[in-house]
């Protein structure tokens, strides 16, 4: 059984968990600790920092049902970690875990924030430069790594109604950055144009990316993404520059 945090720990566990708090819209629950000793905290030696968190809302309405990540041995200013806040003196890696639920996606297309993205985009049907206006997106995780949306859409110009539906599968970049949709098949409605379809197609892709959900001084990597039923799982690298604690 791990010892209770020392005092210095606690003041250093809160200290974060109110700067991270401050840099999100939502927080259901936010958890950070920090494993050192008072001997090692002198000298400016941190074991391990792990941080959990439960339901939270970036900017944008994006949300993570959960975030878990946790870095081994870090080294911080001591000067600074007396007066509670975690400066690191040089950045350190550790390892991410996040869940998007599918409410979580839907939340995020129906945000006015997405909503505002794709009214910005002009798309060509029948030789014309139409606005899309999105009337209700309806994102779902089948499993078997794979996604499906379909979407009311209304053109703003003509208020002509299209339906459109694809499934796909999420892939993730090279550079671990960006997620892709490959394999992409179309529902029961025929395709009304190719550029509406990568207007959405596009759309996904952006609210699966992670960097998105970066905090300050904190990055993160996908390494492997699996999309099973009702959530979307991400292994993630984590590159932590700084802590927030204020």
């Amino acid at each position: 059984m791990p010892d209770s945090p020392g005092l210095g720990e606690q003041a250093l566990n809160k200290a974060a968990e109110i700067g991270l708090s401050s840099q999100l819209d939502e927080v259901k629950n936010l958890d950070v600790n920090i494993q050192t000793d008072p001997f090692k905290l002198v000298q400016g030696e941190v074991d391990s920092v792990t941080i959990e968190g439960e339901g939270l809302v970036m900017q944008k309405d994006l949300r993570m049902q959960e975030l878990e990540m946790h870095t081994s041995t870090v080294s911080i200013n001591p000067l600074s970690a007396a007066f509670g806040k975690i400066e690191l003196t040089k950045p350190t890696k550790g390892t991410a875990r996040v869940v998007l639920t599918q409410e979580d996606i839907n939340r995020a297309f129906n945000s006015e924030y997405v909503r505002s993205q794709l009214q910005e985009q002009k798309i060509h049907i029948n030789g014309q430069s139409r606005t899309v206006v999105p009337q209700q997106v309806d994102f779902r995780l089948p499993g078997n790594n794979k996604i499906t949306l379909s979407a009311n859409v209304m053109l703003k110009e003509t208020n002509e109604n299209y339906k459109v539906a694809f499934s796909a599968v999420p892939k993730v970049s090279a550079n671990g950055q960006t997620v892709s949709l490959e394999i992409v098949e179309y529902g029961d409605t025929q395709e009304v144009s190719p550029e509406l379809t990568k207007a959405l197609v596009d759309a996904t892709s952006e609210i699966l990316n992670l960097s998105n959900f970066d905090l300050e001084g904190m990055t993160l990597r996908i390494k492997q993404l699996e999309a099973e039923q009702g959530k979307l799982i991400i292994q993630a690298e984590a590159f932590v520059e700084q802590i927030p604690t204020e």
